[in-house]
Formats: structure tokens, sequence, C-alpha cells
């Protein structure tokens, strides 16, 4: 939950569209983060 804290708390747009694009960008680069950091198994020989 540190990545949370890493990109702020509170939100910043005051529109409830915009509020939820932002949640939505919060997300995809949360999920961006968690991608790199999942082993990719591949099979020897």
């Amino acid at each position: 939950m540190h990545c949370v804290e890493l990109l702020g708390q509170s939100l910043l747009a005051r529109d409830f569209e915009r509020q939820v694009a932002e949640l939505q960008i919060r997300a995809a680069a949360l999920n961006g983060h968690t991608a790199l950091g999942i082993p990719t198994t591949e099979p020897a020989g």
C-alpha cells in the first residue's frame, strides 16, 4: 500500500467524472508497477 501513498491519498479533482478518471489513472499506474514485479516463467530446454 506504500505505492498508494506515493500517488497521494486525496483526490485533486472536484468534478465527479474527473475524480473517476483520476482513480482510473492511479489504478493503471499501480497495475503497471505490479506487472513489473511479477516474474515470467519460461520452460528450460
